[in-house]
């Protein structure tokens, strides 16, 4: 057996022989190598797990604002309505809060379970100016305490912003008729002790009966000028005007006269058949009632004073009470006036002379009506409330109620103050 040198090509000796020894720090190198290289390489993924998140992140966003505006409009809309009460218990004014957030943190209220009582009732604001008790309230909202006046029956304004005249009721020292100043100054009196006194519709003329007389004059910046008189029976009294003319009521059933003042001397014939006047017409006639009829019976005429009051056309038919309560619209159209059975007629003046029109107007007049620039009707009731009277309503079936006037105690009366007539 021979023994050789191993060449260095010879395969028999099981491999090459090459450096094997590799250190454990080779490998930790060498991974972190490969690992390096595949992160610096990016590669598509199937799904992206971090923009599927941000999504979902904004569209809950989005949800949860939207949640938050509902709930800030339900809220709102509770606030609004009165349907809910925002606010602590001690009833401060306080602006109502509404935070927009995470619905899922918003634990909302329970929704008060009584229900809402109903609003209280607006106090009654007339259109013409009021008299209660002794105070003045216009229809702007001025108030004023009247010093002395006091049983106030009547009122009338005073053209061209002159102020008020005011008349009292009847007492034991007769009547008294006041100016009240519209700069607010006290009232001031014109007339005390008369025994009756009417005041012109248009605010410029008075007249009045002083013992055996009966008086008349103008009225200018609150007082009385151009005094006229003329001797009268015992019980005549002036009851208004037409035109400048005073009419003046006869004692017992003597009728209705004319006292043409600027003429002088005595009031003239009386018409004997007039039972009361209500009012003049544009044209100067005389709306009153008239004993007419077979059998006689009180019915509404109109009076021509350039012919002693003559009635020129008649209209029967409605039951008339002949207290005298009534009152003439300004622009003629309307009558209203109190029936025989304790309430009021609305009349159509348009129909006088063939079957006359004449409606319920609801309660009975107590000391007469005012009528507003409108056409509406003021007066009081014997209820001592306030009564509006609109013809066009009345005609289509409405009947008139009163209403309380806000701010009127029991023992104090109520007065609608007259608008100047044109």
């Amino acid at each position: 057996m021979s023994s050789r040198t191993p060449s260095p090509c010879d395969n028999q000796s099981g491999g090459p022989k090459r450096p094997l020894a590799v250190s454990e720090n080779d490998l930790e190198r060498a991974l972190r190598d490969t690992f390096a290289s595949r992160v610096a390489t990016p590669r598509p993924l199937a799904a992206d797990p971090a923009g599927m998140a941000i999504r979902r992140a904004r569209r809950s966003g989005r949800r949860r604002a939207l949640t938050g505006l509902a709930l800030a409009g339900v809220a709102t809309v509770l606030v609004t309505t009165g349907m809910a009460q925002l606010g602590g218990p001690t009833g401060h004014g306080g602006t109502p809060t509404v935070v927009l957030g995470d619905p899922r943190g918003f634990t909302p209220s329970p929704l008060p379970t009584a229900s809402t009582p109903p609003p209280a009732a607006a106090p009654v604001r007339a259109e013409l100016d009021l008299i209660i008790g002794s105070r003045l309230e216009t229809s702007g909202g001025e108030q004023r305490e009247l010093t002395g006046v006091d049983s106030v029956e009547r009122a009338q304004r005073v053209p061209d912003y002159g102020g008020w005249l005011v008349t009292s009721r009847a007492t034991a020292a007769g009547r008294t008729l006041w100016w009240v100043p519209p700069n607010g100054s006290a009232p001031q009196v014109l007339l005390a002790g008369a025994d009756a006194v009417a005041v012109a519709a248009n605010g410029r003329q008075v007249a009045w009966r002083d013992g055996a007389e009966i008086l008349a004059a103008g009225v200018v910046g609150g007082q009385l000028v151009a005094t006229s008189r003329a001797a009268a029976p015992a019980g005549a009294v002036p009851i208004g005007f037409a035109a400048d003319a005073v009419l003046v009521r006869q004692p017992g059933r003597g009728g209705v006269s004319l006292w043409r003042r600027s003429a002088g001397g005595q009031p003239g014939g009386a018409e004997r058949d007039v039972l009361n006047v209500y009012g003049t017409l544009p044209d100067g006639r005389v709306v009153g009632e008239v004993s007419a009829g077979t059998p006689r019976r009180p019915c509404l005429a109109l009076l021509d004073p350039a012919r002693g009051l003559a009635p020129v056309r008649t209209g029967c038919g409605p039951e008339l009470a002949t207290d005298g309560v009534a009152s003439v619209s300004p622009d003629g159209k309307w009558l209203l006036v109190n029936a025989a059975r304790e309430s009021a007629l609305l009349v159509d003046l348009r129909t006088l002379g063939g079957t006359v029109s004449a409606r319920p107007a609801g309660p009975a007049l107590v000391d007469g009506a005012a009528w507003t620039g409108a056409g509406v009707a003021l007066h009081v009731d014997t209820a001592g409330r306030l009564v509006r009277v609109r013809p066009d309503r009345v005609v289509a079936g409405e009947r008139p109620t009163g209403s309380p006037v806000d701010g009127v105690a029991p023992d104090e009366r109520l007065v609608v103050v007259a608008a100047v007539a044109p």
